[in-house]
């Protein structure tokens, strides 16, 4: 999937100004994939201290081409099921 399509099944996923996503940290690499409608981070950062979910949000706003700002952490600060807010 190349970075528009990626874009786009982004934008596809964001359902009433909501992005659920579901995190695993200590991967192997950084990446954001989207199977099945499900949109997966794969963050290389130990899950201490907040330290993955920045890497996320890092991410995640580049691969939508958006400002970490815009996107706000509403659910689950500690888990690996997060939803964000996209402004």
């Amino acid at each position: 999937m190349d970075k528009a399509e990626l874009k786009t099944a982004l934008e596809a996923a964001v359902t009433e100004g909501h992005l659920a996503v579901r995190v695993t940290p200590k991967a192997s690499r950084n990446a954001v994939t989207v199977e099945e409608g499900q949109v997966r981070v794969y963050v290389t950062t130990v899950p201490e201290g907040g330290k993955a979910t920045k890497d996320v949000i890092k991410l995640l706003a580049k691969a939508m081409g958006r400002a970490k700002s815009a996107l706000v952490l509403v659910r689950g600060e500690t888990a690996r099921d997060k939803v964000f807010r996209v402004d």
